[in-house]
């Protein structure tokens, strides 16, 4: 009989394969809005930083709701937002339409799916932690390798008002079949983590863990909020800005969406490969390891001009952005425990994942400004840098350590 834990895997991929495919489409729809309405860079970026604000804060709130509800109806109401505003946005007309219908109800909608399925896979296991959150989390990637360029096929034959009606609809009835699968943690099914018929000491810390106003007031929850913010500030330039730097190259829109697919690829392998390594490595060499890659990435796209290259610059970005997104929800299920992962990772999600939002504002304005995103590349890697830096002073708060000697 097949573990559920490896069926919440399963739920949780197909999830997150849609919901972060359809996010990541942005780029493609960006070129077709600007072209048709004519509006800056700066401006109609300012939308996806809006709903990364969004999305970052609402999962918050999602995380709650899930350690309170289970992630099955958080998701399944989640499904109803961002499916009905992706639909909407056939209809947009003014700019002020973009900023509402995905600047805030797609972001909604999306909030509660990352942090559901990250945070009920953590429950789920403990010693393969890493290999499950990176199998899951893969979906995402899997997601953006495929969708962008369906997406702009249908772009291509539908126009951007059709695809956008024909993706709302996937993404609403795909989420909705899948959520009932994602049943809250294994006790509640009379299991235990990784499908141990007696849970072993070592998980025990992990079953109890701290509640979200104890991790709160421990030094190590706040490290890693700086840590997170600051290699999450960039995180979007690329998934945003990937597809206009591509055309601005001379690349057509199709090529120019693949490149987004390389990305896509690339985070598949940094999920599935360094997932499981932090099992044997440790969350936080894997953590490092990726932000120090995401660094080399950025300063590779600053000197990216014909095909190959810029192919190499997104690859190695998407590694090691599926490595850092991957340790996010495993490294907080190891330092705070399993009980209340949902609102922890909610929490610290919504305090780093918000700055995501300035990223692309950012990165557009300095292209209307210079002509060129090489300062937004390069500010990009520095954050990494610095993120790597704050990550050394990080460690498993006292009372848990304490809590595993006892």
């Amino acid at each position: 009989m097949i573990f559920y834990g490896w069926k919440v895997v399963a739920a949780a991929f197909v999830v997150l394969f849609t919901a972060y495919g359809a996010q990541y489409s942005f780029g493609v729809f960006f070129n077709a809005l600007l072209q048709e309405f004519h509006w800056s860079r700066a401006s109609l970026s300012g939308v996806f930083s809006l709903y990364a604000f969004g999305y970052s804060v609402s999962g918050f709130p999602a995380g709650r709701l899930t350690d309170a509800w289970g992630p099955a109806r958080v998701i399944a109401g989640g499904a109803l937002f961002l499916g009905g505003a992706l639909a909407a946005m056939a209809m947009v007309s003014q700019l002020w339409q973009p900023y509402l219908f995905y600047g805030v109800i797609a972001a909604l909608g999306m909030g509660t799916a990352y942090v559901p399925c990250n945070s009920t896979v953590v429950r789920w296991f403990a010693r393969r932690r890493g290999l499950a959150v990176g199998l899951a989390s893969s979906g995402g990637s899997l997601g953006t390798f495929v969708l962008p360029p369906l997406t702009q096929l249908a772009v291509t034959n539908l126009g951007w008002r059709g695809a956008y009606l024909v993706l709302g609809a996937t993404v609403f009835a795909v989420l909705t079949a899948t959520a009932p699968l994602l049943r809250r943690d294994p006790e509640s099914m009379g299991l235990h983590p990784d499908g141990d018929a007696i849970r072993p000491p070592a998980v025990r810390v992990g079953a109890d863990g701290l509640r979200l106003g104890d991790a709160m007031r421990t030094r190590t929850f706040w490290l890693l909020a700086a840590v997170f913010a600051a290699t999450w500030i960039p995180v979007f330039i690329p998934l945003v800005h990937l597809v206009p730097f591509a055309r601005d190259l001379g690349h057509s829109p199709l090529v120019a969406a693949t490149a987004v697919s390389v990305l896509g690829a690339g985070a598949v392998l940094g999920r599935l490969v360094m997932g499981t390594a932090s099992d044997r490595l440790g969350r936080r060499t894997t953590l490092g390891v990726g932000m120090l890659l995401q660094a080399a990435a950025f300063a590779a796209f600053t000197v990216a001009h014909e095909l190959p290259s810029l192919y190499a610059a997104a690859l190695l970005f998407g590694f090691a952005y599926g490595t850092v997104s991957t340790q996010f929800p495993a490294i907080v299920g190891d330092f705070f425990g399993r009980a209340h992962a949902g609102s922890i990772v909610g929490s610290l999600f919504a305090l780093a994942g918000c700055m995501a939002a300035w990223g692309p504002l950012l990165a557009g304005a300095t292209y209307d400004a210079t002509g060129s995103y090489r300062v937004a590349f390069l500010i990009s890697a520095g954050l990494n840098v610095v993120a790597v830096g704050l990550l050394t002073a990080c460690r498993p708060p006292r009372r848990v350590l304490s809590a595993a000697a006892a």
